[in-house]
C-alpha cells in the first residue's frame, strides 16, 4: 500500500502498534454502528481487525501529523455490491474528536487522487445508511452521484437501508479541474 501525505495527514498501511489508537475510536458507540459494526470491546479486538487490514492491504490508517495518532481508517475494497456486481467501494471512519475539520474530505481526496490518477481506475462506489446524514453530506461534497437505494448487509447489524453513489474517473477529473 502506497503512503500518501498532505500537510496535515498521512495515509499509510496499518501496523499492529496502531491497536491502542484504533481502540480509542472503535470502542465508541458513535463510530462503529454508523459503519455497520459493533463497538470494539477491548484492544485485542482492535488488534485482530488490524491484522485483517494488513492481510487484505486495502485499508489506510489515517494519521494526524500534529500528534502522530491514528484517528481513523479509509478503505477502498474490491467487493460485490448488489446489482452492480464486482466494484471498488469506499469506506471510512473517523474519531469524532476530529469531525468538522475537513479531515475526512482531505483524506478521501488524497485516496481518490491515487485511485483515479495513479492507478487509473474507472469508477468507485460509496454508500451510507439512511440515517447517517453526516456521511450523506460528505459524499455529496465529494461529487458522488446517487444511483440506487438498497438493503446493505452490514457486518454486525444485518440488512440496513442504504443509499449508494458512484463517481467515475471522468467526473472526478472534471470536479478537480473546476474545483
Amino acid at each position: 500500500m502506497k503512503t500518501i501525505e498532505s500537510s496535515r495527514l498521512v495515509l499509510r498501511g496499518f501496523q499492529l502498534e496502531d491497536a491502542s489508537d484504533v481502540f480509542d475510536y472503535a470502542k465508541r458507540e458513535d463510530v462503529g454502528p454508523k459503519a455497520g459494526w459493533k463497538p470494539h470491546s477491548n484492544q485485542r479486538e482492535s488488534h485482530e481487525i488490524i491484522e485483517r487490514f494488513i492481510e487484505k492491504d486495502d485499508v489506510y490508517a489515517i494519521v494526524f501529523k500534529e500528534n502522530q495518532k491514528v484517528i481513523g481508517s479509509l478503505g477502498i475494497h474490491f467487493t460485490t455490491l448488489g446489482t452492480f456486481g464486482e466494484v471498488f467501494e469506499l469506506g471510512y471512519v473517523l474519531h469524532p474528536d476530529y469531525h468538522r475539520k475537513g479531515i475526512m474530505y482531505e483524506a478521501i481526496m488524497l485516496a481518490l487522487d491515487w485511485f483515479f490518477l495513479h492507478e487509473n481506475h474507472e469508477q468507485i462506489y460509496v454508500g451510507h445508511f439512511i440515517e447517517n446524514i453526516a456521511s450523506q453530506q460528505l459524499i455529496h461534497k465529494l461529487g458522488f452521484e446517487w444511483v440506487e437505494d438498497i438493503l446493505y448487509h452490514s457486518r454486525d447489524y444485518g440488512e440496513k437501508k442504504s443509499k449508494i453513489y458512484q463517481l467515475s474517473q471522468n467526473q472526478y477529473r472534471l470536479l478537480r479541474r473546476n474545483g
